[in-house]
């Protein structure tokens, strides 16, 4: 794995420790973790959580005083840690960001009560957390949802539906958006216990890149009002806000399988004979393995200026994450692409990591807001910026 952005001037020291410590952590204990052929899905998971657990990674999910490796989250650090862990194993990389996404609205706007009651055991890999926002009818327009929670003398009932729910009948909570009036402020959060009454089921869905996914129905589930996270009515602020921190990491996920692409192409272009010379020798091989780098490395320089301005400059960045997953996600799906036709045969061999890495970069491009999406949002950021600035 080339580590030579780890000195660039984004990150600090602490954060090439942390690539180097997990790196040799994933080398040595994931290969026994991760079940190659998915066979028990929900159970190799539940593995991954305890391990990653185990191995102190999921302290950087939640802030300091409650477990966690730092005062704040710290994005660089998250996206060191997918970008490691995606390097070398998507379902791991799947299980560390659910337990950061699915826990991020309550380490960020919960109160003392809940943060106390979930954070310890996220971090200790002994609670699995799931972020219930999607809906049938309300993906990426989030603000169609439908999901209803109606005030009662305790606090909530909760009926409707959520789907594409990651960690979805394996998770130990879920952090659940829904309406408490109309409105873009008409959207409240709670935590609802996997273990409440109402809560079902409907189906789980299986994709080309198996992870544990899975559409939920409410039936009337009561939620004590002890369970809100934030105010009433700033729902979807708290879900933007929470998205805000965790999508420049879904880039970083996308860079970590790119890097494995081209690893994979790089070394097999250096063994491969053909035509009395090996791969790597032909001008044409030389051109797509100089696209894919070039690709590469862009793609990490968005990704850490996205997450060093969060960490330092502590604002919003919704233009930055928005570039960030945009160029990283669609790039990777690139890189991956140009190694399966470096390794011809090989590439769409069933089992073949290039092959794994085609099917795990696809969703990457959809979830967490679609390609599209991110356009617009970067557009209307960027006509935004002009309007304050004044025309030229």
């Amino acid at each position: 794995m080339d580590r030579s952005f780890l000195d660039w001037p984004f990150l600090e020291p602490r954060h090439k420790e942390l690539a180097l410590a997990l790196d040799a952590w994933a080398r040595a204990e994931l290969p026994s973790v991760v079940d190659q052929g998915h066979g028990d899905l929900d159970a190799t998971c539940q593995t991954l959580v305890r391990a990653l657990g185990k191995g102190g990674w999921l302290r950087h999910c939640v802030p300091a005083a409650f477990g966690g490796a730092s005062d704040a989250l710290d994005v660089r650090s998250l996206c060191i840690i997918r970008e490691t862990l995606a390097f070398h194993s998507g379902l791991a990389d799947f299980a560390f960001a659910m337990q950061g996404l699915g826990s991020g609205a309550i380490s960020t706007f919960g109160s003392e009560v809940l943060k106390r009651k979930y954070l310890p055991a996220v971090a200790a890999g002994e609670k699995i957390a799931a972020f219930a926002l999607s809906e049938p009818d309300a993906g990426s327009d989030a603000a169609a949802m439908a999901s209803n929670l109606e005030t009662t003398a305790s606090g909530y009932r909760l009926s409707g539906e959520k789907t594409w729910i990651s960690n979805g009948g394996i998770a130990d909570f879920y952090c659940v958006f829904a309406r408490t009036s109309e409105g873009p402020k008409g959207v409240s959060a709670v935590v609802l216990d996997a273990s409440a009454e109402g809560l079902s089921i409907a189906e789980r869905i299986d994709v080309i890149a198996p992870h544990p996914l899975a559409r939920l129905k409410f039936d009337n589930c009561e939620i004590a009002a002890t369970q809100r996270i934030g105010v009433e009515g700033e729902g979807f602020k708290i879900a933007l806000a929470t998205l805000d921190i965790f999508r420049t990491t879904v880039g970083a996920a996308a860079l970590g399988f790119a890097r494995r692409a081209l690893a994979e192409a790089g070394a097999h272009a250096l063994t491969r004979r053909m035509f009395g010379a090996t791969l790597s020798d032909q001008p044409i091989a030389q051109a797509l393995l100089a696209e894919m780098a070039l690709d590469v490395d862009a793609s990490a320089l968005l990704i850490y200026r996205s997450a060093w301005v969060k960490d330092v400059k502590r604002t919003r960045v919704t233009r930055e994450a928005a570039m960030a997953k945009l160029y990283a996600t669609d790039k990777a799906q690139s890189v991956i692409d140009q190694a399966v036709q470096l390794l011809g045969g090989l590439g769409v061999k069933k089992g073949s990591k290039v092959e794994e890495l085609y099917r795990e970069i696809r969703a990457l491009r959809i979830y967490e807001g679609a390609s599209e999406v991110q356009k617009i949002v970067i557009a209307r950021q960027h006509l935004e910026n002009v309007r304050n600035e004044g025309l030229p």
